[in-house]
């Protein structure tokens, strides 16, 4: 098995279609794209201020592969260190570029520690480590080039409410296989599409698009509405989830807004990660 242990690489590639030269992450290796057999490598995306005080990690990754989707569960061969092993990271890799999926919350004083993300798929090992080096603070909450920020989202309409990388958390709820599981999101936000701004894409593009996915547990997740656009500044959506095996699972919403994830850049803006955590039993 071989493992890498990557800082800094700048890469350029394309991933269906995307071109990721300015990826940040750089953590890619420059292997070619096969449908099976790569591996999935983490990417440290950089940090920000939380309002608290605190300071937040954003992690995302790349699945090299075209078609492979892995499921790697939390232990040696995915686990954040130090500390707990489960720090909210993913365990199914779907295939391509994903930005942003998880966060690690780091006291204001964290200095020059670091969180290192260790992922073993297909015979190799990337760790990779999130620290708060200067150049790597990232816009994740404001872009300034636009004013843009990312949506609001709630999962009770007058609960609390989430925005950015972190987004909110909520559960568990419980449910039985195979029985369907109601999942309503209610998002909001500013609609700041200036015309000098950044590409932002099709001029059809809808203000929000709700996109649900397994994030962590052992079986398959079904969604009725694996994704949902919003034409206006806020609204409801509702999907359902059905889990076909038993166990503890974690279901992510990224709301993003009109700007679209693959303009996001140096700034990590503009959307925020939504988490349900479920418990499934027979």
């Amino acid at each position: 098995m071989q493992t890498r242990r990557v800082f800094a690489v700048v890469v350029g590639v394309t991933v269906a279609g995307a071109n990721l030269a300015s990826v940040r992450a750089g953590q890619l290796p420059l292997d070619p794209f096969r449908e099976t057999g790569q591996s999935v490598t983490p990417a440290y995306e950089g940090w920000y201020p939380n309002p608290d005080g605190t300071v937040s990690l954003s992690f995302g990754y790349f699945n090299r592969n075209t078609t492979e989707v892995l499921d790697i569960p939390v232990g040696r061969d995915n686990v954040v260190e130090p500390g707990d092993a489960n720090h909210g990271q993913p365990t199914h890799f779907r295939t391509g570029r994903h930005w942003g999926v998880f966060t690690v919350r780091v006291p204001a004083d964290f200095g020059d520690q670091r969180v290192v993300w260790t992922l073993t798929s297909n015979g190799e090992t990337f760790a990779i480590p999130g620290h708060l080096h200067n150049d790597w603070l990232i816009d994740a909450l404001h872009d300034p080039a636009s004013g843009n920020v990312p949506p609001t989202i709630r999962f009770d309409p007058v609960g609390p409410a989430g925005q950015g990388p972190v987004g909110l958390t909520v559960g568990p709820r419980a449910v039985t296989v195979g029985a369907p599981l109601r999942l309503t999101v209610w998002g909001r936000d500013d609609l700041i599409r200036r015309p000098t701004d950044i590409p932002f894409g099709p001029p059809d593009r809808p203000a929000m698009t709700m996109t649900w996915v397994k994030h962590q547990g052992p079986g398959t997740v079904s969604f009725s509405e694996p994704s949902i656009a919003i034409d206006d500044a806020s609204g409801e959506t509702t999907t359902t989830a059905t889990f076909h095996e038993p166990g503890d699972y974690v279901v992510r919403v990224a709301v993003n807004d009109y700007s679209g994830v693959e303009h996001a850049g140096h700034a990590q803006c503009c959307w925020t990660n939504g988490f349900v955590k479920v418990h499934v039993t027979r």
